[in-house]
C-alpha cells in the first residue's frame, strides 16, 4: 500500500518559481484581513456571488448543470431541487455553507471526509452516500472516437479505509509542526486524495471541498469571496493535465508533485489577485458607482459582462450597471458586442 511521508518535503518543490508562488500568496495573505474590516457590507456581497459561482462551478465540472435561474433559486432556498443534477447542487451548497460556517470545528479526518460526501448526496439517498468506494475503480479517458484508456487506477477499495486515515494523520501531524508552509502540505494532501479517490462517485467534488477547508484552516480564507473552483472550472484542461502528470508513477512513491502543486498554487494567487481588484473601491470609494464602473474598462482591455462588472462591483446593482452601461456606450466610451446573454462591453481604443 502506499505510504504517506510528509517529514520531508520534495527538493522539487524547494525550486525559486514555487517558493516565490508562496512569498507572493503570503503577501496578499498579510494584506486580507484589512480588505475585510474596510466594508463588511461589500463582502459579503463578494461572499454570496462566490457561494454561487463555487457551487455551479464545482458541479459543471463533472458534467452536472441546471439553468442559472434554477440554480440561484435552489441556492436561495426558493425552490426544492427537481432532478439529481439539482439534488446534487443542493447538496454541495450545505456541504460548502458547513465549511464556511464551521471550518475552525472541523479536522480534515475521515469522519469529516466521508460527511462532506455524505452531504453532497443526501438530497439523493444513496446508498453509498458517506461510505467509501465498495469496488475498485479506474479512471477512463476517451478519446474523440469513443476510445478509452485508462488514465490512472487509484487504490483498491479494500485498501482505501486504511490510506484515509493515514493520509489524514499524516497531513495533521505535519501541519501541527509547522515545519513546512501549509501551503505545500494542502495541495500534496490534495492530490494524494485525489490519487487514492476513495469514493466510487464525487471524489472531484469532496477534494474541491477539502482545498477550502484546508485553505481556510491556515488562514487563507480568499475561497470565501472568490470562487476558486470557477477558476479551476476555467483552465480545466490545464488542471487535468497536471493531475495526468504528478499522479504518473504515485504508486511507485516515485510521482512528482511540482506540476500539481505548482498549478495550485497560481490557482490560488490569481484568487487573491482577484480579490484585490474586486476590493478597488477600498480606494476609489469616494468615486459614484457609475465611476467606478468606468474605471475597469479603464483598467483592462478585456471583454466584460454584466456578470463580471456585477462580480468585481457586487455592492451595484444590476439596474444601475445596465444604465452606466447604456451610457458609456452611447457616449463612444465602450463598444457593445454580441446580444442577449452572450453581450459584452469593451473600451474603445479609437
Amino acid at each position: 500500500m502506499r505510504k504517506f511521508n510528509y517529514s520531508k518535503i520534495p527538493m522539487e518543490l524547494m525550486s525559486a518559481d514555487i517558493m516565490n508562488l508562496v512569498a507572493a500568496i503570503h503577501e496578499y495573505k498579510g494584506k486580507q484581513d484589512l480588505y475585510i474590516e474596510a466594508k463588511p457590507d461589500v463582502l459579503e456581497a463578494m461572499y454570496e456571488i462566490a457561494r454561487v459561482q463555487s457551487t455551479k462551478a464545482s458541479n459543471s465540472l463533472e458534467g452536472i448543470y441546471t439553468t442559472d435561474k434554477r440554480l440561484n433559486d435552489i441556492m436561495n432556498m426558493k425552490i426544492e431541487p427537481k432532478t439529481r443534477s439539482e439534488r446534487e447542487i443542493a447538496g454541495y451548497r450545505d456541504a460548502l455553507r458547513l465549511i464556511h460556517e464551521n471550518y475552525d470545528y472541523m479536522l480534515p479526518n475521515p469522519n469529516i471526509i466521508l460527511q462532506l460526501h455524505r452531504d453532497i448526496y443526501r438530497y439523493n439517498l444513496s446508498s453509498t452516500s458517506g461510505m467509501y468506494k465498495s469496488m475498485d475503480n479506474t479512471i477512463i479517458e476517451r478519446d474523440s472516437f469513443g476510445n478509452e484508456t485508462v488514465r490512472f487506477k487509484p487504490l483498491s477499495a479494500f485498501e482505501t479505509p486504511t490510506a484515509i486515515e493515514n493520509l489524514s494523520k499524516t497531513y495533521i501531524d505535519s501541519i501541527n509542526k509547522e515545519k513546512y508552509n501549509a501551503l505545500l502540505l494542502i495541495f500534496m494532501f490534495i492530490l494524494d486524495f485525489l490519487c487514492i479517490h476513495p469514493f466510487n462517485d464525487g471524489n472531484g467534488r469532496v477534494s474541491r471541498l477539502l482545498t477550502l477547508l484546508l485553505l481556510y484552516r491556515s488562514g487563507y480564507i480568499v475561497g470565501k469571496y472568490i470562487s476558486i473552483e470557477m477558476i479551476i472550472e476555467k483552465t480545466k484542461e490545464t488542471y487535468y493535465e497536471v493531475l495526468l502528470e504528478s499522479s504518473r508513477d504515485w504508486h511507485k512513491h516515485e510521482n512528482i508533485y511540482y506540476p500539481f502543486i505548482k498549478y495550485s498554487l497560481e490557482i490560488c494567487l490569481r484568487a487573491y489577485r482577484d480579490f484585490e481588484s474586486h476590493t478597488e473601491y477600498i480606494q476609489h470609494r469616494k468615486l459614484s458607482k457609475p465611476e467606478r464602473i468606468r474605471k475597469l474598462f479603464d483598467s483592462t482591455l478585456q471583454k466584460l459582462s454584466k456578470k463580471e462588472i456585477r462580480a468585481r462591483c457586487p455592492d451595484i446593482s444590476i439596474s444601475t450597471i445596465e444604465i452606466t452601461l447604456l451610457a458609456l456606450v452611447k457616449e463612444g466610451y465602450i463598444l457593445k458586442i454580441g446580444a442577449g446573454k452572450n453581450t459584452v462591453y469593451i473600451r474603445n481604443m479609437l
